[in-house]
């Protein structure tokens, strides 16, 4: 039987239900620090490449980190910023934004 690998984004409900939005957010700038290019303070594809592995992404081709970069930046600048990642992840995440729909609603 072959294991399920779990990436980045599977833990942030986890996460969500146990910190609080500033404790989430925390985390998340951390693993955005973690992945940065400390030369420009953005997260490129060169750093994505570099650093992947610490996140668990080392088996991800060099296509697939560059539409992950490009997915995430929303200012057309070829990198993330910490605020793009962030929002990146919580897209990424289905049962996070399935959470966030809930709230919204509940207002």
């Amino acid at each position: 039987m072959a294991e399920e690998s779990l990436k980045f984004e599977d833990f942030l409900p986890s996460m969500a239900d146990i910190l609080s939005p500033e404790g989430l957010i925390e985390e998340l700038c951390k693993g955005f620090h973690l992945l940065m290019d400390w030369r420009n303070g953005l997260i490129t594809l060169e750093s994505l490449e570099r650093n992947a592995a610490i996140l668990g992404l080392e088996g991800f081709r060099e296509d697939e980190l560059t539409e992950m970069v490009r997915e995430g930046d929303l200012d057309g600048d070829g990198a993330l910023d910490q605020m793009e990642f962030c929002i990146l992840m919580v897209r990424l995440s289905p049962g996070l934004m399935h959470e966030s729909k809930n709230i919204f609603e509940e207002e």
